[in-house]
C-alpha cells in the first residue's frame, strides 16, 4: 500500500468511526461516511465493500482499543488505591478523547454481544477480571478494605466514570444550571472518584 492508499484508508476510517458513533450500524449509510471522508462512494467500496466489514474494522480498534486501556490499568501490581487512581484518570482521557464510544459500544454489544467477545477474547477478559478480584480478597483478608460483593464492586467502578458520557445530555443540563461546565466536571472527576471509591471501602 502506497503512501496515498493509506492516507485514503486511514481517512476513511477516520470518518466511519465518527458516523458510526453517531448514528450506531443500523443508523449509519457508506455515502454519509463517503462524504464525511472527502471521497466519492465508489472508492469507499473499493477499501470496504460492504458496510458489515468497515464496521467490524471500526468497531474492533475502537472497541479493542477501550478495553485495552481499561487492561493496563488492572493488569499490574499496583496496590488498589493507585490502581483506582490510574484506572480513572486513563479511563476518562481516553472517554474525553472519543465522548460518543461508550454509548456506541454498549449499544452494539446489547445487540450483538458476540462482537466483544471477537474483539478482546473471553479468556482475556477471564484472566484480568480474576486478577483483580484476589487482589480484592487479599485485601479484604488482611482487613484494609471492608468486606462487600466484588461484582458489584467492579460494576460501580466502571459505571462512575463511563455514565456521563453515556448520559451527558442529561449530566450538562443539571450541572449548567450551576454555571459548571461540563469538561471542568469530568475533569474533577479524576480525583473525585478514587477518593470516593476508596472512602466507601474503608473499614468503620
Amino acid at each position: 500500500m502506497d503512501h496515498t492508499e493509506k492516507v485514503t484508508e486511514e481517512k476513511i476510517f477516520e470518518a466511519a468511526a465518527e458516523v458510526f458513533e453517531e448514528k450506531g450500524f443500523a443508523g449509519t449509510r457508506m455515502q454519509e461516511i463517503a462524504d464525511r471522508a472527502g471521497i466519492n462512494k465508489a472508492l469507499l467500496h473499493y477499501y470496504y465493500r460492504t458496510k458489515e466489514k468497515l464496521f467490524d474494522a471500526v468497531f474492533s480498534q475502537l472497541a479493542g482499543f477501550m478495553f485495552q486501556k481499561l487492561y493496563a490499568c488492572i493488569d499490574n501490581d499496583l496496590p488498589l488505591e493507585e490502581k483506582l487512581k490510574l484506572f480513572y484518570k486513563e479511563h476518562i482521557n481516553f472517554l474525553r478523547k472519543h465522548p460518543g464510544l461508550p454509548a456506541f459500544v454498549v449499544n452494539e454489544i446489547n445487540q450483538h454481544p458476540e462482537r466483544l467477545l471477537r474483539v478482546i477474547g473471553d479468556d482475556q477478559i477471564v484472566a484480568v477480571r480474576k486478577k483483580l478480584f484476589m487482589q480484592i480478597d487479599n485485601e479484604m483478608k488482611r482487613g484494609d478494605i471492608q468486606e462487600m460483593d466484588k461484582m458489584q464492586l467492579l460494576m460501580n467502578i466502571v459505571a462512575l466514570s463511563v455514565f456521563p458520557f453515556v448520559a451527558k445530555g442529561i449530566i450538562k443540563a443539571i450541572i449548567e444550571e450551576e454555571d459548571i461546565e461540563f469538561d471542568d466536571f469530568i475533569e474533577a472527576r479524576k480525583t473525585e472518584l478514587p477518593s470516593f471509591i476508596i472512602n466507601a471501602l474503608k473499614v468503620r
